[in-house]
């Protein structure tokens, strides 16, 4: 049933749209007179939670000599995809463009579908300093979404704004432990990305001509009045500014239009 292959991307540019928010989060340690001695930039990853504790607990204390995860450390991961029905459009509209490679075929597309992409945040610090700096970067932006432009679909020039909404933070200290236990302030920040999710491009090609037969009674008897719809000029292109020409004609010969033939019979 589905068949026609297509892919625009749509899930991955709201994923790099995502972490390109939170890409340039840097931490600044003072001296204790207030001055600057250190600026370090947060890296930012795509991996889940679980993956950064990992590597964390890879030295589980001080005489552990292997290497282990430095830190500030930020990441983040898809955490769901649910349909948002308050955001239906209707089915049958379409966003129409004249084909790159022939100005004599429109490509068309239809409605996009309404989908909620959750996202998880996370910042993982040894300091609560540092985790401090991290939120106190992140939360003023967001009352309570922050919204991007995303170039959907560039072939039909489709930009759409996206609304990104934070829905909660909440916060772990792992201090328990012995003294040689490393510490890890963790924050978890939830966001809902409001974005749309396009179907296949579908190509027709450009009608120049329209024309419309009307009869006074069933359309057994002969048609009375043509009404003939063509560009102005008729050498224009889809992708041209242009008017429309109407002609209308009346008939008592008692004749149809024949569509098999193109004639009147």
């Amino acid at each position: 049933m589905f068949g026609k292959h297509f892919y625009h991307e749509s899930l991955r540019k709201v994923v790099v749209a995502f972490g390109t928010i939170f890409n340039n989060i840097t931490i600044h340690r003072t001296d204790s007179n207030g001055n600057v001695v250190q600026s370090l930039k947060v890296p930012l990853a795509y991996s889940p939670k679980e993956k950064f504790l990992t590597r964390l607990e890879q030295q589980p204390n001080l005489d552990n000599r292997e290497f282990s995860v430095t830190l500030p450390r930020m990441g983040f991961e898809i955490a769901g995809i649910s349909y948002d029905p308050s955001r239906k459009l209707q089915k049958l509209g379409k966003f129409k463009a004249v084909k790159s490679t022939s100005t004599s075929i429109m490509d068309y597309q239809y409605n996009p579908v309404p989908y909620n992409i959750s996202f998880n945040l996370f910042s993982f610090t040894a300091t609560a300093e540092g985790g401090l700096q991290i939120i106190e970067q992140i939360l003023p932006y967001f009352q309570p979404d922050y919204t991007v432009t995303i170039n959907a679909i560039p072939s039909m020039g489709i930009k759409r704004d996206v609304p990104i909404i934070l829905n909660s933070v909440s916060y772990e200290d792992t201090y328990d432990g012995s003294y040689t236990t490393r510490r890890a302030v963790n924050y978890t920040l939830n966001f809902t990305a409001k974005t749309y999710l396009y179907g296949p491009v579908y190509s027709q090609r450009v009608i120049k001509e329209t024309q419309a037969d009307m009869y006074s009674d069933t359309p057994q008897s002969s048609r009375e009045e043509r009404v003939i719809v063509v560009p102005d000029p008729t050498s224009a292109d889809a992708n041209d500014d242009f008017g429309f020409t109407t002609t209308i004609s009346t008939f008592t010969d008692s004749k149809n239009y024949n569509p098999s033939t193109d004639q009147d019979e």
